[in-house]
C-alpha cells in the first residue's frame, strides 16, 4: 500500500481511532496499570472471595456450636426421661466437658463482633459471655459442693435450649436461607427461657454464698493497717445485682431485634 503512487479508493484513515505518539503512550500506560491492578486484586483476594471465606467461616463456627449445644440438650432430655430427678444431681459430671468447650468457643462470637466480622453489638455478647463463664468456671467449676446440686441441670438446660435455635438461625443466614419457623423461634423462645435461665443462675449464686463462706475460698485480708477480711460472698452479692442489670440490657436488646424483625410494616400510599 505504501509503495503505490496513488492511494487506493477503499483506503481511508479512521480518525475515530487516530492516536498520536502521546495518546499511544497514555493508552499503553493505562493498559499496564489495569494489568497491575488485576494482579494486585488476584494476590490480595477479590471482595467476592473474601465474602465467601467469611460466610464459610461463620457457617462452620455456628455449625460446631449448634452441634455442641444440641448434644447437651438431647443428652439431658434423654437422661431426664430415663432417670427422672436422679439425672439432676450428676449433670455437671456428665456434661461439663462439652459445656466448657462450647462456652470457651463462645469467646469467638464476641471477637467477631469486636473486629467487625459480624454486625452484632459487642456489649450484649460480652455480658452474656462473662456471666455464663462466671457461673460455669467459678461457681460450678471451683466448688465441688455445687456440682452435685440440681440447679446445675436447670442452668445448663436453659442455656442449651436457647442456643439450639439461635445458632442454626445464624448458620442458615450465612447461606442466605430464611426458614420462617426457625426465625420465629429464634426471636421468640428467649422470652420465657432467658428470664428462667437468669433465675437459675441467681439461685446457683445464692446457694454458693454459704459454701464460699465456709471454705473461705477467694477470700482475702487487706494489708496493714486495715486488716479487714473481705469475703468472696460480698462480691457474689454485688454480682446478683449486676446479673439482673445484665438481664435488663440483653432483654432490651433482644426485644428491639424482635420488634425490628416482626414489626408492623408501614403501608405505601
Amino acid at each position: 500500500l505504501t509503495k503505490q503512487e496513488k492511494r487506493p479508493l477503499f483506503l481511508a484513515p479512521d480518525f475515530d481511532r487516530w492516536l498520536d505518539e502521546s495518546d499511544a503512550e497514555m493508552e499503553l500506560r493505562a493498559k499496564e496499570e489495569e494489568r497491575l491492578n488485576k494482579l494486585r486484586i488476584e494476590s490480595q483476594g477479590s471482595p467476592e472471595t473474601l465474602t465467601s471465606l467469611k460466610k464459610g467461616y461463620l457457617f462452620m463456627y455456628n455449625l460446631v456450636q449448634f452441634l455442641g449445644f444440641s448434644w447437651i440438650f438431647v443428652n439431658m432430655t434423654v437422661r431426664f426421661f430415663i432417670l427422672g430427678k436422679e439425672s439432676f444431681y450428676d449433670t455437671f459430671h456428665t456434661l461439663a466437658d462439652m459445656m466448657y468447650f462450647c462456652q470457651m468457643l463462645s469467646a469467638v462470637e464476641m471477637i467477631n463482633a469486636a473486629i467487625g466480622v459480624t454486625k452484632s453489638p459487642v456489649m450484649p455478647s460480652l455480658i452474656q459471655l462473662c456471666g455464663r463463664n462466671f457461673i460455669l468456671f467459678i461457681i460450678f467449676g471451683t466448688m465441688e459442693e455445687m456440682q452435685n446440686k440440681a440447679v446445675v441441670f436447670f442452668v445448663f438446660y436453659s442455656w442449651s435450649a436457647i442456643e439450639i435455635f439461635r445458632y442454626p438461625f445464624y448458620m442458615l443466614s450465612c447461606i442466605d436461607m430464611d426458614w420462617k419457623v426457625l426465625t420465629w423461634l429464634r426471636y421468640t423462645v428467649w422470652i420465657p427461657l432467658y428470664p428462667l435461665g437468669c433465675l437459675a443462675e441467681a439461685v446457683s449464686v445464692i446457694q454458693s454464698i454459704p459454701v464460699f463462706n465456709e471454705t473461705g475460698r477467694f477470700s482475702f485480708t487487706l494489708p496493714y493497717p486495715v486488716k479487714i477480711k473481705v469475703r468472696f460472698s460480698f462480691f457474689l452479692q454485688i454480682y446478683l445485682i449486676l446479673l439482673f442489670l445484665g438481664l435488663y440490657i440483653n432483654f432490651r436488646h433482644l426485644y428491639k431485634q424482635r420488634r425490628r424483625r416482626f414489626g408492623q410494616k408501614k403501608k405505601k400510599v
